[in-house]
């Protein structure tokens, strides 16, 4: 049993057996040894998790800002920044930031979270055939879905349509940030990636998305309207209903 999955015992047409479960438990992220978040996730690539949930909640702006991160018990992550980082920490650390499994922002201290513009020439839109390759590809990257049926993915493919990382979790703001720190982590590099999720899309996907610089975000489900506004508002091409003919959210020229 994988530590992302447990048994139960259940009842099923009144017969006694067993199933597999999601783990939902609590994370906490300690900044320079201090409280400063705590999500509820699925046990599993608990840095990754970290390290994108960084990155996208603006307290590093790069791997470079991270001196060290250790998990120094099972439900705890502490990261130690660099040296000329103090003010990113306090952003975060003043709001001892609350997330459940289900909501990427709860606990925030303001409602400005409207994603900054991207840089110019790092947003792409994914190839149709590109699109087909990646839904293709994505249930043999979802191990949990398929064992629970209750948690989501989150993955990063190229222009090609290859998918270079996949994350799941209970939340799918949770999955985001793992399939984005798992990148972070290994190189940094966001360009010419795009991610694809699988739920809708709502705020807080665009938001982190937008945040770490990839290039189109697609969802399996619909997108929010706050969502729509958001990618449009950081020039971020958004695409939902992948798997029963795609959507593009806003006018094409307007992103």
């Amino acid at each position: 049993m994988t530590p992302g999955l447990r048994e139960l015992p259940v009842h099923r047409a009144g017969v006694a057996g067993h199933d597999d479960v999601i783990v939902e438990e609590p994370l906490e992220l300690r900044i320079e040894g201090i409280a400063a978040a705590v999500t509820m996730r699925t046990p599993g690539a608990d840095l990754d998790l970290a390290a994108g949930f960084l990155l996208t909640e603006g307290v590093i702006d790069g791997w470079d800002d991270v001196r060290a991160l250790a998990q120094v018990s099972a439900n705890v992550v502490d990261v130690r920044l660099r040296e000329g980082v103090p003010a990113a920490r306090a952003r975060i650390a003043d709001r001892a930031m609350y997330a459940t499994s289900s909501c990427g922002i709860c606990g925030t201290a303001s409602l400005d979270r409207m994603p900054r513009p991207r840089k110019v020439g790092g947003a792409w839109v994914p190839e149709e055939s590109a699109l087909a390759v990646v839904l293709a590809a994505l249930p043999t990257h979802m191990p949990w879905f398929s064992a629970t049926g209750g948690c989501h993915g989150a993955a990063l493919f190229d222009r090609g349509g290859a998918i270079v990382n996949a994350r799941e979790d209970v939340g799918r703001h949770n999955a985001v940030d793992k399939v984005l720190g798992s990148v972070l982590r290994a190189d940094g590099e966001f360009e010419g990636l795009a991610l694809v999720v699988s739920s809708r899309a709502g705020f807080e996907i665009v938001q982190k998305a937008a945040a770490a610089g990839v290039g189109a975000v697609v969802c399996l489900g619909a997108a929010t309207s706050l969502a729509a506004d958001a990618a449009a508002h950081a020039g971020l091409p958004l695409f939902g209903w992948a798997a029963r003919g795609l959507v593009r959210y806003g006018a094409p020229d307007s992103q």
